[in-house]
């Protein structure tokens, strides 16, 4: 029969072991197991050299792409680049004429080369004037989305600043969220340019949970002109965001840089910073 302090010493083992196991729970960190690069940071090697570009892509890391403009490849020619350099490309951009005059060739285009989503990434400034053309643009992508949808694709809407300056006392961003249909229209948000506008992530976050399936990780340098940066050289805090990827709903996070004197160079820098992140 076992005495009591052989008793005594075994639950504060068996208390002790389940304690250790809690706080290693809570402490556990998770990384990214993939990464994308939005390809417009090299859109000039891409305009001289649509393999060998993607091949220096799939070599500084990225697993994945998003592209913005084919470069006069055919979507069978993209395809097999991808495959031949073990990418993938789960988004494409698409600017929003095209969307209005030539969607059923851009689903066509998407299902042969494999994107699960097609995102209008920018309205030019004609486009953004007022509220009435914010709710037109919202009936429009409602339509894209729709037929995206039965498709087996998902409709997605890319922020700047722009979208996050009231209009008549209105967010055209908020405008745009409750005017259309999260399961058709979702969002692919801009990290650099919600953060530049004032804007809170995790704010957006818990007021719209689920409706942010891909994020552009771009970061902001640490000066008066706040300009673009290499992921990890800016201010803005990564890890934080990331931690709530869960209630964003975010599936793929695409570095982008706009500007860099040497972009391979900086795609490298960024794909180092989030191999390494821990959140």
């Amino acid at each position: 029969m076992i005495n009591r302090r052989k008793f005594l010493g075994a639950a504060a083992m068996t208390a002790g072991a389940a304690y250790l196991s809690t706080t290693t729970v809570f402490a556990a960190k998770q990384k990214l197991s993939k990464f994308g690069l939005q390809l417009y940071t090299l859109r000039n090697d891409m305009a001289k050299d649509v393999a060998g570009t993607l091949a220096n892509v799939a070599a500084a890391g990225y697993k994945e792409v998003e592209f913005a403009g084919y470069y006069n490849k055919t979507p069978q020619e993209i395809k097999d680049l991808l495959v031949k350099n073990g990418l993938t490309a789960p988004s494409t951009h698409i600017a929003i004429n095209l969307l209005e005059k030539e969607l059923d060739k851009t689903i066509e285009t998407a299902k042969t080369i494999g994107h699960r989503y097609i995102v209008c990434p920018f309205l030019t400034p004609n486009l953004r004037q007022t509220l009435d053309q914010y709710k037109n643009h919202a009936a429009l992508f409602n339509r894209v989305g729709e037929a995206c949808k039965k498709a087996g694709i998902q409709f997605a809407y890319h922020n700047h600043d722009f979208e996050f300056v009231a209009i008549d006392g209105q967010k055209p961003m908020d405008l745009l969220l409750a005017s259309t249909d999260p399961k058709l229209v979702q969002i692919e948000l801009d990290l650099y340019w919600a953060v530049k506008a004032g804007e809170d992530p995790l704010a957006l976050f818990a007021k719209h949970p689920g409706r942010f399936p891909l994020v552009h990780v771009k970061d902001m340098a640490n000066t008066e002109k706040k300009e673009f940066t290499e992921v990890g050289r800016g201010t803005i805090d990564f890890k934080k965001i990331f931690a709530q990827s869960k209630k964003a709903g975010i599936k793929h996070y695409f570095v982008e840089q706009d500007q860099s004197a040497a972009p391979l160079e900086s795609i490298k820098i960024s794909a180092e910073y989030l191999k390494k992140l821990e959140f």
